[in-house]
């Protein structure tokens, strides 16, 4: 090995989950290393291009998601546009956006959480790939890692899952589960018209002109299963991405057939994900598993709330069993890859979701570390009354208008 480096955390993948987690570590005095396989820090809400901040409230007034989640929505919007509606409280049966919600411009959102992350002091490692852990018996103590210094060894008490694919999860020999992506892409798209638009409203916002095609999470708009991908899959992932541009490609040549305002001078694409865009790729199975049909259900190790944002007041209790991972040790998740399925999955896989786990393994992280005790073996109440004293609600009847 090329150079060896110690800290109290690592968090492999600088997503949303692993930024929360981050901050939270490194904001208790705990050395993290937050290791990124890009150049930019946001995960899909920056890199993939999926800048739409999910609601906090439940679309009934209620604020559902709290902390850092919280944190990260006003992050995403202090140097570029967007804005939180101002009556979502007063809203009955709000659509997703009239809710606490927000688009927002994701180069802004990485200079807002580089900020976050220097400040609180973390050890950022961009342009590092995470490639196998490092195991001592069935216990994760650490990352082989390779950047431009050679191949090393990240060495740490305790460490994160955060990748979003549950990559160093699943090699450190946890149980996994995968599922089907259908083909869909985002681009930001410029425009005479939306700049003309921007003109006349007298602000830029417009400019952030999202162009979405192909299908949802159903496969809906698509036909036959060609659309189908492996997100776990190389040669899956690389035909997703260049299908999607295919679609883009496709678009283009329809529009600037037209002529005129639609032609290639006045309708272009000018950024395109540098991240598959994809939904569902691997999760743990857990000592929890957050099923369907589970929202409004009482989860007794909850570690906080997240909302819907298809159903207005529907709300789902995270367990913290769902950040454990059955049979490795050392290792939590945070993010989409933690243990849920089926529609459970889709409203875990997102924005608020993912803040929420990163901040709750963060804070298991730190107990862990503190205390002296494996992650794997701290009573979920330990956690709970940490997450409290952050001002986190965990359970619906502690959530008002």
């Amino acid at each position: 090995m090329d150079f060896e480096e110690r800290f109290d955390v690592i968090v492999a993948g600088a997503g949303v989950a692993g930024i929360a987690a981050a901050l939270e570590c490194a904001r208790s005095g705990l050395t993290t290393a937050l290791v990124e396989k890009t150049l930019l820090t946001g995960g899909l809400a920056t890199s993939g291009l999926i800048y739409a901040y999910l609601p906090l409230c439940d679309g009934n007034g209620r604020q559902v998601t709290f902390g850092i989640a919280e944190e990260l929505l006003h992050l995403s919007i202090r140097y570029g546009p967007g804005d939180v509606p101002a009556g979502w409280r007063s809203a009955r049966n709000a659509p997703e956006a009239l809710r606490y919600f927000t688009t927002f411009s994701p180069a802004a959102f990485v200079l807002a959480l580089d900020e976050a992350l220097e400040e609180a002091g973390v050890h950022i490692r961009l342009d590092t790939l995470v490639c196998a852990p490092v195991m001592e018996s069935d216990r994760v103590v650490g990352v082989e890692v390779e950047n431009t210094d050679g191949r090393g060894v990240f060495r740490a008490a305790c460490l994160i899952d955060a990748t979003g694919d549950a990559l160093l999860a699943y090699r450190a020999g946890a149980t996994c589960v995968t599922a089907d992506n259908w083909l869909s892409v985002w681009a930001l798209n410029a425009s005479l018209e939306k700049a003309q638009e921007a003109v006349r409203a007298g602000s830029g916002h417009a400019l952030l002109d999202l162009l979405a095609l192909g299908g949802d999470h159903t496969g809906e708009g698509l036909s036959g299963e060609e659309g189908k991908f492996d997100g776990t899959s190389a040669r899956e992932l690389t035909r997703f991405v260049l299908e999607g541009r295919k679609l883009l490609r496709e678009h283009y040549r329809k529009s600037h057939a037209k002529g005129g305002i639609s032609d290639r001078h006045n309708v272009f694409p000018v950024a395109l994900p540098t991240l598959a865009q994809f939904r569902t790729t691997r999760h743990v199975v857990g000592r929890v598993t957050l099923s369907d049909d589970q929202h409004g259900r009482r989860a007794d190790d909850a570690i906080g709330m997240v909302a819907d944002w298809r159903k207005p007041g529907c709300i789902w209790e995270i367990p913290y069993g769902t950040l454990v991972p059955k049979e490795v040790k050392g290792l939590l998740v945070a993010g989409r890859c933690i243990s849920s399925e089926g529609d459970a999955w889709e409203v875990t896989r997102v924005i608020p979701a993912a803040a929420l786990t990163g901040q709750a393994a963060g804070a298991a992280a730190v107990l862990s570390v503190k205390s002296k005790t494996p992650a794997d073996e701290l009573d979920p109440e330990e956690v709970q009354q940490r997450l409290r004293q952050h001002g986190i609600p965990l359970h619906i009847d502690e959530i008002t208008t």
